[in-house]
């Protein structure tokens, strides 16, 4: 007969917990809370957006300055005659030059001197070009902006720093390029019939879009585009129509033109200028955004009227030799 085992062992019952937040529980933990910031309780993303202030002095001074440029290029303009183009040329050599200094200053692409000297290389043999032939035509400048965009991809390739960058100083390139040649296109306008007046009524449009929708944007910047751009849709809008308008006025007094299509010019014109502006404004912003250091004050802020008249210049004569 096999023997009893031991009696179990009486004891005190097990020590219970203490809770802070209710009475003791016996042999339970209390659960940890959960984690500040989980996928639960997302953040707002439209508190942590900085909305970046406009600046009505700045607006001021860059409205001045795009109406100081239209005024130039309209009086240069009005220098040019048959066998004498060369103080046009000259005016608009001088706005190529700043053309250049502001965007590669603005940009900082990786071969700031190659692209810087590329393109003020496109930008006189995109004048003599514009000057020298026997017909007025554009296809002269285009030679000359693929010529110049091939010298830049070799001297790319050449470079032995930045490689991994080279997409993006390319990029820079061809819009500097671009921009040069599409102000000499504005020599190759003066020398056909009408082609002054038409440079008058296309360049008065666009300063006066961009100058009134900056101005527009030092009173009355709403609503805002976008939070990190220090522009106003009723600033673009109202520069864009009073551009127009300003076109139209003009065209009732001219000989080459009537109401209808000098409204019809001045509307491309200052609508092509206020968005490229615009456009420019998004470019730095999202430089800014990405980490960049800021550049050169004053050649940021040049940037943008300079690419409206270097887009209205092209898109005029567009419209102007093909529609009108």
């Amino acid at each position: 007969m096999t023997p009893p085992g031991p009696a179990p062992r009486s004891g005190p019952p097990a020590p219970s917990i203490p809770d802070r937040d209710g009475p003791p529980t016996a042999g339970r933990e209390k659960a940890s809370p959960s984690p500040v910031g989980t996928d639960a309780d997302p953040p707002d993303e439209e508190a942590t957006t900085a909305v970046v202030p406009v600046n009505r002095s700045l607006s001021l001074s860059v409205a001045g300055f795009a109406a100081l440029l239209g005024v130039g290029l309209v009086l240069g303009a009005h220098t040019a005659g048959p066998g004498h183009r060369l103080p046009f040329t000259a005016v608009v050599l001088g706005v190529q030059l700043l053309y250049v200094l502001a965007w590669t200053m603005a940009m900082r692409p990786p071969a700031l001197k190659l692209v810087a000297g590329v393109s003020l290389a496109v930008a006189a043999v995109a004048d003599v070009a514009a000057v020298r032939p026997t017909l007025a035509v554009l296809a002269p400048l285009g030679y000359v902006a693929a010529g110049g965009f091939v010298v830049a991809v070799l001297g790319q390739l050449i470079r032995r720093t930045d490689r991994n960058r080279v997409t993006e100083s390319l990029g820079a390139t061809l819009l500097i390029v671009v921009g040069v040649v599409a102000f000499g296109t504005l020599i190759v306008l003066s020398r056909k019939p009408g082609g002054t007046q038409a440079i008058f009524v296309c360049l008065t449009a666009a300063g006066v879009a961009l100058a009134v929708a900056r101005l527009t944007d030092a009173v009355l910047p709403r609503p805002r585009l976008a939070p990190q751009v220090p522009r106003g849709a009723v600033g673009v809008v109202f520069g864009a129509m009073c551009g127009t308008l300003a076109s139209a006025v003009m065209g009732s007094y001219l000989v080459a033109f009537n109401p209808t299509g000098a409204a019809l010019v001045g509307l491309v014109a200052a609508g092509t200028a206020v968005l490229a502006d615009l456009a420019v404004g998004y470019a730095e912003a999202g430089r800014q955004m990405a980490g960049e250091a800021p550049t050169m004050w004053i050649a940021r802020h040049m940037q943008g009227p300079l690419g409206g008249f270097a887009l209205a210049a092209p898109a005029a004569y567009a419209i102007t030799v093909f529609w009108l």
